[in-house]
């Protein structure tokens, strides 16, 4: 498991120097599609999730899926 910390908020957020070095160490070298997904692991694919959420923010995120989706998702 890594050691980052994450902010996840409701608005988007912007790096520190050290943030972005942290975050950038998770990527892999390039971006890849094996069997329709992106990436090979999993954890790579929480990793980009988790900074994306956090540089574009929750309120941005639930705007791209029916609230009834997010319902769903959330009494599961």
């Amino acid at each position: 498991m890594n050691q980052i910390q994450w902010d996840i908020r409701r608005e988007p957020r912007s790096w520190s120097r050290d943030e972005m070095k942290a975050r950038f160490a998770l990527t892999p070298e390039h971006f890849e599609a094996i069997d329709g997904k992106l990436f090979f692991e999993e954890q790579q694919r929480l990793n980009l999730l988790r900074m994306l959420l956090e540089n574009v923010g929750l309120d941005a995120a639930v705007r791209l899926a029916p609230a009834a989706l997010w319902r769903e998702a959330l009494n599961a």
